[in-house]
């Protein structure tokens, strides 16, 4: 009993190539702020100036406790003028603690300022 030709396909000849046009997992949005960044238009540039504000701002808080911090130790030294052991115990040891503390939250809060931007041209 002779086989039929059709019987004897082999793997390679019952597989079938389908073509198409390509399925996005989710639509992409006309708005995308990373090209509005890339070509500079006044949207990106918006987006960039408010990076560079909210890192000013936390600049600028930082400098302020600073000042507020350190400025008056003259006037506390002069008003203390028999006290040299206290100055230098001042600004040896007291003075350190804060300041790491003021250098840790800034640290913090540019890399926040940064993820939150990130996000933003990211649209995640």
């Amino acid at each position: 009993m002779p086989h039929d030709p059709a019987d004897r396909r082999t793997a390679a000849d019952r597989r079938v190539v389908v073509t198409g046009p390509p399925r996005r997992t989710r639509p992409l949005s006309r708005y995308r702020p990373r090209t509005e960044i890339d070509e500079q238009t006044t949207l990106g540039h918006t987006y960039v100036r408010s990076l560079m504000r909210s890192q000013l701002r936390a600049a600028l808080t930082v400098f302020a406790v600073l000042v507020l911090l350190v400025g008056p130790l003259p006037l506390v030294f002069t008003a203390m003028r028999d006290s040299a052991g206290v100055e230098w115990t001042v600004l040896g040891f007291c003075v350190y603690p804060p300041l790491v503390l003021l250098a840790r939250w800034y640290v913090r809060r540019a890399d926040r300022n940064e993820k939150d931007f990130v996000r933003l041209v990211e649209d995640r």
